[in-house]
């Protein structure tokens, strides 16, 4: 594993006047910068932060302060682990504190009453905002970013309106007409995403290939799964991994019971409440904290998923 390239710039500031200080402060914690040491922060080498970096450097020199932007390709003392852990920290307190008022917000809903009052619509548009505040300066993808996706999800699901109960059942699938194709799915994938490709791969299409792609991004000739709008995904209370055994009409015994603790796991509403399924959650969390390539963490979440099946009992 390589360390990013790096942007370095170094700062000096006069004692006085102290507004420059707090305004330059500021400032780079708008642009996400990190701090390496006293007076020494970091962001991503691109064109973009070489240009913010040049600016508030110019912003100093002008105030009778110094600035210094220098390259780096290495951080001779620090693993590239550490470098990436480094970046990483500032963002996932920022998804840790996002996180924390989601879960008051979710508390709210629970009580049902605050599900009824605009206030927890305005929060939310609050929260929404700050979450997108976050992800611009997020440029290495700090895992506590899943998290904060999870709980919006949640909520969304929480906050949707009920469906009509005389909704007619959906047709099944004809699974035949789904072999031989490319799968695709949102980047990052949690527990919903990960047991729903095991579905795909085992009982659907052993030679199934998977992408991931924003949802704007996604291939016309793939088959998208648990992704805003389309087929395959949350319906009414089921997510994704329950809608594809309902829709497929698979009768087996043991993905009713693997549905129950992806549901617990990826929804946390009580309905399922199996203990195997917070290990699992911390299990996938896992996964995607220790590594950025999403085809590897799909290929081991897959095989928890294969335990999973193979140690479940067949009857109830």
């Amino acid at each position: 594993m390589n360390s990013p390239p790096l942007l370095l710039l170094l700062v000096g500031l006069p004692p006085t006047p102290s507004s420059l200080r707090v305004r330059v402060w500021r400032r780079l914690r708008t642009l996400g910068a990190v701090p390496l040491k006293r007076s020494a922060y970091l962001l991503p080498d691109t064109p973009e932060r070489q240009e913010d970096f040049h600016w508030l450097a110019q912003e100093i020199q002008r105030e009778g302060g110094d600035a210094t932007l220098i390259r780096v390709q290495q951080i001779e003392n620090m693993s590239p682990e550490n470098v990436t852990r480094l970046l990483h920290e500032p963002r996932n307190l920022d998804y840790r504190q996002l996180a924390a008022r989601y879960r008051k917000v979710l508390q709210r809903l629970d009580r049902k009453s605050g599900a009824r009052s605009g206030t927890a619509h305005e929060e939310l548009t609050r929260l929404a905002k700050e979450h997108q505040k976050i992800r611009d300066i997020d440029f290495m993808n700090a895992p506590g970013g899943a998290e904060v996706r999870r709980l919006e999800e949640v909520i969304a699901m929480r906050t949707r309106r009920p469906e009509s109960a005389r909704r007619e059942e959906p047709p099944s699938l004809d699974l035949s007409t789904l072999r031989g194709r490319r799968w695709v799915t949102r980047p990052r994938p949690h527990i919903d995403r990960i047991a729903s490709a095991w579905l795909i791969k085992r009982f659907i299409d052993p030679q199934a290939e998977f992408l991931f792609a924003p949802p704007a991004d996604f291939p016309e000739d793939a088959i998208p799964f648990d992704a805003p709008g389309v087929e395959l995904t949350h319906h009414g209370e089921d997510c994704t991994f329950e809608t594809l055994v309902k829709r497929g009409r698979l009768r087996d015994r043991r993905l009713v019971r693997i549905a129950e603790v992806v549901h617990e796991a990826d929804l946390r509403d009580g309905k399922y409440p199996h203990e195997e399924a917070r290990g699992i959650d911390v299990a996938i969390r896992a996964l995607l904290a220790a590594s950025p390539d999403d085809h590897q963490v799909l290929a081991q979440g897959m095989a928890i998923f294969e335990g999973l099946y193979a140690t479940t009992p067949r009857k109830s």
